[in-house]
């Protein structure tokens, strides 16, 4: 699965993991991709007030089918406003990724590739032009992270462009995220620079920030490229808990942590990490913050996760 945004509308019993519900302070942008409404989109985006919030907003508007069209429209319509061609660009990506899937990449088809990689090329010249216009622009960098990653661009590129990003957003959440996939196994990175990766972006980070999640993202990864019966173990293993427990303490239990954008995501990666692991205590702490609230990542990495989400939940609770 490519982790590109913060969660994605889904059916069926179980948590609501439709943002727009889960945060209804996003509800004016649903209205204005909605009504293709270029104006309120602008307005919406005018109005945040961090560079976090803008790429969570984007991630969240190229989920939205059919919204390229308007998009494109508002791009020939300002060629000098970076904003519409990075929106443009993120749907772009998004379609492109759709078509790919997320199969491990022996289960891709060479059409579904040439097609994806086409898609990717096209946001990648809008986020070129907005990037040499405007080198400070974290929408466009952090979206070139996906770019890098799904153009098989390597470990350096990406790296380089995140470097761009971070020297004037340094704790950017969702490009810190974005290069984490990039740095596992699965796209030629290795568990060695994926794990200090994530430490490091949670120890340089303000106590009470999204960074220490992570470390358990880095974890689940892991685990999910471990065989049956190793997955396990390597959860339940003391060392990764208290890797868990030090993360959370730090981020989302921390007495400063504020809830942005990411916090449901946040915790819904701490209560699947614990709850992986065999830590119920530990995992009760976030299911009893979500409620009836999760993201999908990273929990459709199981079978019938509803269901599992259900059953760990259940678990975990009863302890408190």
């Amino acid at each position: 699965m490519s982790r590109t945004s913060g969660g994605r509308t889904a059916t069926g019993p179980g948590p609501s993991t439709d943002p727009f519900d889960n945060l209804p302070e996003l509800a004016a942008l649903r209205t204005a991709a909605q009504a293709r409404d270029w104006a309120g989109t602008q307005a919406f985006f005018a109005g945040l007030d961090s560079a976090d919030k803008v790429s969570f907003a984007s991630g969240l508007l190229a989920d939205m089918a059919g919204v390229e069209h308007y998009l494109e429209q508002a791009a020939a319509a300002r060629p000098g406003d970076p904003l519409p061609r990075t929106l443009l660009a993120e749907r772009y990506i998004r379609i492109g990724w759709e078509i790919r899937s997320s199969l491990r990449a022996e289960h891709v088809s060479r059409e579904q590739f040439d097609q994806f990689h086409a898609w990717l090329r096209k946001a990648e010249q809008l986020l070129i032009e907005v990037c040499a216009e405007q080198p400070g622009y974290a929408p466009a960098w952090t979206a070139r992270l996906i770019t890098a990653r799904g153009l098989q661009l390597g470990q350096s590129e990406a790296r380089r462009r995140y470097d761009r990003l971070s020297a004037r957003h340094p704790h950017h959440y969702r490009a810190q995220s974005l290069l984490l996939q990039q740095l596992c196994p699965k796209w030629g990175g290795s568990w060695e620079a994926a794990h200090g990766f994530a430490r490091e972006c949670a120890s340089a980070a303000p106590d009470g920030s999204d960074a220490g999640v992570l470390v358990a993202d880095a974890h689940i990864e892991h685990w999910l490229d471990l065989d049956s019966g190793e997955d396990t173990a390597y959860m339940r293993g003391l060392p990764v808990r208290d890797d868990l427990r030090h993360a959370a303490e730090v981020s989302v239990l921390h007495p400063g942590h504020r809830p942005g954008w990411e916090w449901i995501g946040a915790h819904s990666t701490f209560a699947m990490a614990f709850s992986l692991g065999g830590h119920r205590e530990d995992a009760a702490r976030h299911f009893a913050a979500l409620g009836d609230r999760a993201t999908e990542y990273p929990w459709a990495y199981l079978p019938d996760w509803r269901n599992q989400f259900a059953k760990f939940r259940k678990a975990a609770l009863a302890t408190l």
